[in-house]
């Protein structure tokens, strides 16, 4: 039989749905400002991409294009403006470690990204509420939650609050970003983890639940760690990435790709239960997500 493909622009419809009737809610409509220093390239097709959800759910966005060397004044310009409440700046801007710095120059409370250490502390520790009384939740980087979204509507998971107890995950990607986070969120979540880059395999095991999970070096190679995967998800952005191939899968796993191209080998559909091509509809959708959550945060509206 071959796999389900699950279309993310279906699911994302769903959240999005959910997000215009939470800003119906709202005191006024979200101020979401785009910060871009490059003006063509991939940077430039997100931003047009964020610009078209906004206006599709209700958030007003405002793109500020500025030259490189201006972008930290811009930051700090959005982070003291009462009325934007929340932030994107399209990487790369250096393409240099001076990007890790503008990432913890955002204001956390107006990060809809979640990159900054604020957020990656959080999560790391698995603390899912950022308050004692439990009322604000902690805001978790768009891209890996997109991915969990997109797993969860696979079927592979089960009921909380550890949906992914029992199974096994393969990751290709461990950048900072995505793949670090989106292992962490996975192991929070009850799944053994391997998760690979050009540095080695690591071994993401959950921890007690209300503790963070451990990581583990390991000598398990490729063949291994794909053999026993419930799911395996690829973000490799290179042609060089040997694909992976049916061959190489469980029988029923959830494959799920957020590379810029496609790391799996078109066989993979003969095996797996279900395929995920892409994921950048729901990364734009969950960006928004955040920047309501922070939004009704703000306004006292559980």
């Amino acid at each position: 039989m071959a796999a389900k493909i699950i279309d993310p622009a279906v699911l994302a419809e769903t959240y999005r749905n959910e997000i215009r009737a939470d800003i119906a809610r709202l005191s006024r409509p979200p101020l979401l400002v785009g910060i871009l220093s490059a003006e063509h390239g991939p940077s430039r097709t997100y931003a047009e991409w964020t610009g078209k959800a906004c206006d599709e759910v209700g958030v007003r966005f405002d793109l500020r294009m500025r030259p490189r060397m201006q972008v930290e004044d811009a930051i700090r310009e959005a982070n003291a403006d009462p009325e934007v409440d929340g932030i994107i700046v399209y990487y790369p801007v250096f393409g240099t470690g001076q990007d890790a710095y503008l990432r913890e120059l955002v204001d956390p409370m107006k990060d809809i990204e979640g990159l900054h250490p604020h957020w990656a502390r959080a999560l790391y520790e698995n603390r899912r509420f950022i308050d004692p009384a439990k009322t604000r939740k902690a805001i978790v980087p768009c891209t890996p939650l997109a991915v969990i979204k997109l797993v969860e509507a696979s079927g592979v998971a089960g009921p909380p609050p550890r949906p992914l107890a029992g199974k096994t995950v393969t990751i290709f990607n461990r950048s900072e970003v995505v793949g670090r986070p989106l292992a962490s969120m996975m192991a929070n979540d009850g799944a053994r983890v391997f998760s690979f880059d050009i540095d080695g395999p690591q071994l993401f095991l959950p921890g007690p639940a209300d503790q963070g999970h451990t990581v583990e070096e390991t000598e398990i190679d490729r063949a291994g760690a794909l053999a026993q995967s419930d799911v395996v998800i690829t973000g490799v952005p290179s042609r060089d990435f040997p694909l992976v191939r049916a061959a190489e899968i469980k029988e029923g796993a959830v494959c799920v790709n957020f590379a810029t191209i496609r790391n799996f080998d078109e066989d993979v559909l003969e095996k797996a239960s279900v395929f995920i091509p892409r994921v950048g509809t729901m990364t734009v959708t969950m960006a928004l997500r955040n920047i309501v959550r922070l939004r009704k945060q703000a306004e006292g509206i559980s």
